[in-house]
């Protein structure tokens, strides 16, 4: 009898920890700013800086203490090399960057960020597919007083859309 009360208790104690719900995972501070893009970086006349056929990848997320006013700008080597940390104002999905310095290995330059902003549903893809956009002007310190616009759109992760 004391072997049934004892495999009672185990079997009811295995299934009440079985049932525990499971917590809710969710998004991070910055989600909706988070992405990645493909991009076009223009001169101050709006002349394409590079032709005009090349877009760029780019990339945005959230820093790893997921701080809501923290928001990584990286161009992964194809535009200017350059990533910094921007702060950000999720409530807007703008971000601004003030003489900030890139973490890039070997090039350490200030960027400086202005109306950094992500647009819901305001670009189009390569084939047509509403996707959100994203539209910053900036500064490297390797070419003082130069303001160029970096723009695009978000990247869908279809093959037909990518550059």
């Amino acid at each position: 009898m004391k072997r049934i009360n004892v495999l009672s208790i185990v079997a009811t104690l295995i299934f009440i920890s079985a049932c525990q719900k499971k917590p809710e995972i969710g998004g991070t501070s910055t989600q909706k700013m988070a992405n990645e893009w493909w991009v076009q970086l223009f001169d101050p006349s709006g002349a394409s800086v590079y032709p005009a056929s090349y877009h760029g990848h780019i990339a945005t997320y959230n820093s790893s203490t997921n701080t809501a006013n923290e928001l990584w700008v990286d161009d992964q080597g194809e535009i200017w090399d350059f990533k910094v940390k921007a702060t950000a104002d999720p409530s807007n999905l703008s971000f601004t960057a003030n003489q900030a310095v890139s973490v890039v290995d070997n090039y350490h330059i200030k960027v400086t960020i202005t109306d950094g902003k992500v647009i819901e549903n305001g670009g189009l893809s390569r084939t047509g597919v509403i996707t959100d956009s994203i539209y910053m002007k900036i500064q490297f310190e390797d070419d003082p007083g130069t303001t160029y616009v970096l723009k695009g759109h978000g990247r869908t992760r279809f093959a037909e859309d990518d550059y």
